[in-house]
């Protein structure tokens, strides 16, 4: 990770959330004490910003400069609000169109499926704050720039915000291999979200039961999953074929 998009030091990263800075997340050495990381953690926990305490020697991978034990990372983008997208696009007469991972880690996966939801025409893209993914320089790239051009949307529950988008009329779909419908017995046309979950645990159990269906791509292979890129692309192509088969 190039050094522009990390700041270091205490009092450098309070400044950059005192003065709304995009942050990813920040690690912190395991033994930092003293006043000033005081106000640190006082004000990271007000912002809900990530912290992970690590071991001094991993923030010295990141930089050889005087961090004082503390590093934060950027993010490539300015983050949106499923709470401010959803009303903007009943206003302006769409039938919302979301896609959220749930768990994702994988940079590269991640990056392939912004690029499939631009590219499909997906209105925004809903992670988690925590145990996800998150739009770097590394994700950027390898959606060859989508995620410059589609909404992210970082929340703190992805079990919240699949009950806004519920309550907001939108219907939640997520994807299983134990769901017992094909996905092209769902109807998509009206307003819809997607899930997908990780490949290595899928959607967690909770938000499977609060989706209002559960849908399985067919495999005959002796694989055991499709890549979660490939699985999204297929999910997200069935929506555009029932929305234009009347057109």
């Amino acid at each position: 990770m190039k050094e522009k998009e990390m700041i270091f030091g205490i009092r450098a990263v309070i400044e950059a959330i005192e003065a709304e800075k995009e942050i990813d997340k920040v690690i912190i050495r395991r033994e930092l004490q003293g006043d000033l990381s005081k106000e640190l953690f006082a004000l990271l926990k007000t912002r809900e910003i990530p912290v992970q305490r690590v071991p001094a020697e991993r923030l010295d991978r990141f930089t050889r400069k005087n961090h004082q034990g503390v590093i934060a990372f950027l993010s490539a983008i300015t983050y949106e609000r499923i709470e401010d997208i959803v009303p903007f696009l009943y206003e302006n007469g769409k039938d919302p169109f979301i896609v959220l991972l749930d768990g994702l880690t994988d940079v590269r996966n991640f990056g392939a499926i912004a690029r499939t939801c631009e590219v499909a025409g997906v209105d925004a893209i809903v992670i988690p704050a925590r145990g996800s993914v998150t739009v770097n320089a590394d994700a950027v790239k390898t959606s060859a720039g989508a995620l410059l051009k589609i909404p992210v949307c970082k929340v703190q529950s992805l079990t919240d915000a699949i009950q806004f988008l519920k309550n907001s009329g939108i219907k939640v779909i997520a994807a299983s291999e134990r769901a017992a419908d094909m996905y092209t017995k769902v109807d998509y046309k009206s307003p819809v979200a997607i899930v997908m979950g990780a490949e290595d645990v899928g959607v967690s159990n909770e938000n499977l039961r609060i989706a209002n269906h559960l849908v399985r791509i067919p495999q005959y292979g002796t694989i055991g999953s499709l890549n979660v890129s490939v699985a999204t692309g297929v999910l997200a192509y069935e929506v555009i074929r029932q929305r234009n088969i009347d057109q």
